[in-house]
């Protein structure tokens, strides 16, 4: 029994760190897509990806499901450093430059945080993304903050949900929905 749940981590691990590892031509999707892992984890591993002009946007998250919890200001605090998921920091990695909410980032793989706050959510694109939880967060490292305002859901959505959107020829968005809540960020190819 041990050595066969060993041999499942292994190979999941395995599965799982081909994405990370550089750059995969996803230029065949048009929105966003989804991974799951095999297991019947709480809070799975999901991506969302598409292609916003010639730089391909991934997204790497894992995604909590409501489960009859009270959300905003219980589970996830408000005006405290959140992973916008579970577990790893959820990753946000584009192959060349790109415009987030109206500052260039440099190419590269980089952690997306936010605090949540009653009213406004400062979004954080951070440089170290290889992080659990917070733990490990630095402001230093921060590349970009910004602030947005969150909108109320008709509908809520059970699972946490990352979209990137492409919208024009070099726009796009970023769309995050979970519970009542949902954000969107402008993003455009500088490449």
């Amino acid at each position: 029994m041990m050595i066969s749940l060993k041999l499942f981590l292994v190979i999941s691990a395995l599965i799982c760190s081909g994405c990370g590892s550089g750059h995969k031509d996803h230029s065949g999707h048009e929105q966003s897509g989804s991974k799951t892992e095999t297991t019947q984890a709480q809070s799975p591993l999901r991506t969302a990806m598409a292609m916003i002009g010639s730089t391909h946007v991934h997204m790497e998250y894992s995604a909590p499901s409501v489960r009859g919890r009270a959300i905003w200001g219980e589970l996830v605090p408000y005006h405290k450093i959140w992973v916008t998921g579970a577990h790893m920091a959820t990753s946000l990695q584009f192959n060349s430059d790109l415009k987030i909410a109206g500052n260039v980032i440099p190419a590269g793989k980089y952690a997306f945080f936010t605090i949540p706050g009653e009213k406004e959510w400062t979004i954080i694109i951070n440089k170290n993304w290889n992080q659990h939880q917070a733990d490990d967060y630095n402001m230093a490292d921060d590349a970009v903050r910004f602030m947005v305002t969150p909108e109320f859901l008709n509908e809520p959505v059970e699972e946490l949900k990352f979209e990137v959107i492409q919208a024009g020829d070099k726009n796009g968005k970023i769309v995050f929905q979970w519970e009542k809540l949902k954000f969107s960020i402008d993003i455009e190819s500088a490449g």
